[in-house]
């Protein structure tokens, strides 16, 4: 029998889609640093800043941690569609900008939005062929440590966040993927992101995202 040579044979030429992947876990949980070491690792992925009401704190940068606007600038995005998604939050409203993201897409760059767990759940019926990550603590006592240590909110806020915290962690089961923060071990939080990344890429048929 004739032996096949592997220089006959033709190359795959796979499609290469951009993912859309969307993060999301109870506050505190770390999202904000794990979006930092993304950033800056390879492949890199595309970070769509979310545009927010809320007051900016210590050492946070405007068009980096978030786009701070006015309440009348965002009623005024809302009005104009500007947002593929938008939640009161805490008494804050919070959205995720469609220019970026139809942009990023367009140019074949894989894109990562950072939502609270009911924005990801109003993303699932937007984009059901998106990766959906739930970023969440070792434990319930860890999270409770993490908030407490924050000082970022009155006694008040601090109980409102807990107790909803309880609640978006039963939410588990919206998501495709969970992956444990541990404290002073982002690298690993990091590796599994990678990880679920790399996966999606070798799919046979790859999710295909359109907005």
């Amino acid at each position: 029998m004739k032996k096949m040579s592997h220089e006959n044979q033709p190359e795959l030429n796979l499609p290469a889609r951009p993912l859309l992947a969307v993060l999301s876990g109870p506050s505190g949980v770390g999202k904000d640093s794990l979006i930092a070491r993304i950033k800056k690792s390879e492949p890199p992925m595309e970070h769509i800043v979310t545009v927010t009401t809320r007051t900016k704190r210590d050492g946070e940068k405007d068009n980096v941690d978030y786009h701070f606007v006015t309440t009348e600038k965002f009623q005024q995005m809302i009005k104009n569609q500007e947002l593929v998604e938008w939640a009161n939050v805490y008494g804050n409203f919070y959205g995720v900008p469609s220019e970026p993201v139809k942009k990023a897409l367009a140019n074949g760059k894989d894109v990562l939005i950072k939502v609270d767990v009911q924005g990801a759940a109003t993303l699932k019926k937007i984009f059901p062929q998106a990766i959906f990550i739930f970023l969440v603590p070792p434990s319930m006592e860890d999270l409770l440590s993490r908030l407490r240590k924050r000082h970022t909110e009155s006694s008040f806020d601090l109980e409102l966040r807990i107790k909803t915290a309880r609640e978006e962690m039963k939410k588990l089961p919206l998501f495709d993927y969970v992956v444990v923060d541990k404290q002073d071990k982002i690298d690993l939080a990091l590796s599994a992101i990678k990880a679920i990344v790399t996966a999606e890429k070798h799919r046979t048929k790859p999710q295909e995202v359109n907005l």
